[in-house]
């Protein structure tokens, strides 16, 4: 059984029962909810053969799973995600408390100069060992959770820390470079900082704030659904879940708007249903929009990568007619807003490809990529919708 608590209060009891799950709340206040797809307004939430989605948000994917079932595999003689989730529980850091079968960990906190000037894969292998039972966080790209300190502020804050494999070559200076052209643009983002080889993005975890800790819960879960759908979907349903939950549901449809303008301008093919989601009050009394997070381009990777989900029924990288259509029908936005909306965004593309171009002058390892960075987004500035990349386009970088 695993204990979830508000403060201190026992609020629910999450078990298995073979291939069932059962969350059973022993309170009846709905400020005691687990998070907004659990309201406390009934007893029981049974799931059938598949992880509840909220729980499921916590498990490691990819590089880390493939740790942990080795890991638990070789310990218990079985791996699923019951036992993953029960592994990590009571190190997670939230809203909420859990507590399981496994003890919390007292975890050494590092200073964060160090890992930004000795960003190599040893370091990434301690961090791994170091922090391992506190990576509840999903994504099938190299990443770990990391307590760091500020020498300056001496401040100890959670951190993910990202790098990349061979086949994905300089991923963080992609993301340090995307998630900077959505700041242009005016949307919240993480703080990040870019290591000093530029092999590892850290990106601080949002929902800590000087007050509380926010509670978080994807657009995937509040769909109700689990990882192997995060890319079935729509962002007009995206944006449906915004409006039905968010306090004030025009500025962050506004948000939403600028994000998805800005997914598609950077040609981002990775905006599914895990990289939205909405940051709530420890008693609901407020419900925000999270900042943009895992923003990258790639169709630098991917040369035929299309938008992870459908927009206007279709799945093409759209041009500003389309965009202009999506968030006057989709975002309570005037055409007049909208049109001023993404001319903000045509202009932080434009200052974040003279960015790249300055940075690759004295950062050489960054050319193939910077330069197909800034080529893909010099197609976006055409305005003009596309199926996918040009074939010339694509053949001029081989």
């Amino acid at each position: 059984m695993i204990n979830i608590y508000l403060d201190d209060k026992n609020i629910a009891s999450f078990i298995q029962d073979d291939k069932r799950y059962l969350i059973e709340y022993k309170t009846r206040d709905i400020k005691e909810s687990i998070s907004l797809s659990l309201p406390n307004t009934k007893r029981f939430y049974t799931y059938e053969y598949r992880f509840p989605p909220f729980f499921e948000m916590f498990l490691p994917e990819g590089y880390l799973y493939e740790i942990f079932k080795n890991l638990l595999t070789k310990e218990h003689g079985y791996i699923d995600d019951y036992l993953i989730f029960s592994k990590l529980a009571s190190n997670i850091t939230s809203r909420l408390r859990y507590e399981s079968v496994f003890k919390k960990l007292d975890f050494n906190f590092l200073d964060i100069d160090n890992i930004l000037q000795n960003d190599s894969g040893d370091t990434f292998s301690k961090l791994i060992k170091i922090f391992l039972d506190k990576n509840a966080i999903s994504g099938v790209q190299p990443k770990t959770v990391a307590l760091l300190r500020d020498k300056e502020t001496l401040y100890i804050k959670e951190y993910i820390i990202k790098t990349w494999g061979e086949e994905f070559p300089n991923l963080a200076e992609n993301e340090y470079f995307c998630l900077n052209a959505c700041k242009r643009a005016g949307i919240k983002i993480p703080q990040i900082k870019l290591s000093d080889n530029k092999n590892f993005l850290l990106v601080e975890n949002f929902v800590f704030q000087k007050s509380e800790v926010l509670g978080f819960e994807e657009m995937l879960s509040l769909m109700d659904k689990n990882r192997d759908q995060k890319y079935s979907g729509s962002y007009e349903q995206i944006a449906k879940v915004i409006y039905q939950f968010c306090s004030n549901k025009k500025e962050a449809l506004r948000e939403f708007f600028k994000m998805i303008v800005m997914n598609y301008l950077l040609k981002n093919g990775d905006a599914h249903l895990k990289n939205f989601g909405l940051l709530f009050a420890k008693d609901f009394s407020h419900i925000s929009l999270a900042p943009a997070y895992d923003v990258v381009n790639t169709t630098v990777y991917i040369f035929k990568d299309k938008p992870a989900l459908m927009c206007l029924g279709k799945k093409l990288w759209f041009g500003k007619k389309e965009l202009v259509d999506f968030g006057v029908k989709n975002c309570l936005l005037t055409k007049k807003e909208v049109i001023e909306i993404y001319s903000i965004c045509i202009n932080a593309l434009k200052e974040t490809i003279d960015e790249i171009q300055d940075y690759i002058k004295n950062n050489p390892n960054f050319k193939i990529i910077g330069n197909r960075m800034c080529d893909t987004f010099a197609l976006s500035l055409d305005e003009k919708s596309y199926k996918e990349l040009p074939l010339e386009l694509v053949r001029a970088w081989k």
